[in-house]
């Protein structure tokens, strides 16, 4: 179909599909994301039990590459049980020894992750979503094969890639305030 404009024929054209780069991040990909750390913590800790600290350590090393951002740089992540200097772990490197233990440089670390846990379970209080960027609040309990269970206040920062990937930017954990 020709269509006139001033007096002018246009040739018609196909209609094209249009193409949308749709980066903003859903609450179900950050309950995935948080659900996939879960999963991943509970896969470092049975590798552990499993193959030792040579299974844990390289298992640990997939869900940090696969889970964190440090390959765009530092990332902001206060992991429960660190203190004094190497309370803040930007690195690569500091994020791993907090999760299996083993690095010189982190003398404290005993590996949070090689403990026997058996479940890992999300309880959110807020979720803030924006474009790519989305921000949780709340706990994370933590049940070991004897029972026993922790509770840690947790605060996540998520980025989505263009790819889809979801990655934490900022992990901020701490045990609960008691009187």
């Amino acid at each position: 179909m020709v269509a006139p404009v001033l007096g002018l024929s246009l040739p018609a054209r196909a209609e094209q599909a249009v193409q949308v780069l749709d980066t903003n991040i859903t609450e179900a990909e950050v309950i995935k994301a948080q659900k996939g750390w879960c999963d991943a913590l509970l896969r470092i800790s049975a590798a552990y039990a499993k193959g030792g600290f040579p299974l844990a350590k390289a298992t640990a090393e997939k869900v940090i590459d696969q889970s964190y951002a440090y390959q765009y740089g530092p990332v902001a992540f206060k992991p429960t049980l660190a203190s004094g200097r190497q309370t803040f772990r930007p690195t690569r490197a500091g994020a791993l020894a907090y999760f299996v233990g083993g690095d010189p440089a982190f003398p404290n670390d005993k590996g949070f992750a090689l403990k026997p846990w058996r479940r890992c379970e999300v309880k959110n209080q807020v979720i803030q979503l924006s474009g790519n960027y989305a921000t949780t609040m709340g706990n994370v309990l933590f049940t070991a094969a004897d029972g026993d269970v922790t509770m840690v206040d947790k605060t996540w920062s998520f980025m989505q890639e263009p790819d889809g990937s979801v990655r934490i930017t900022l992990h901020h954990s701490s045990l609960p305030f008691e009187m």
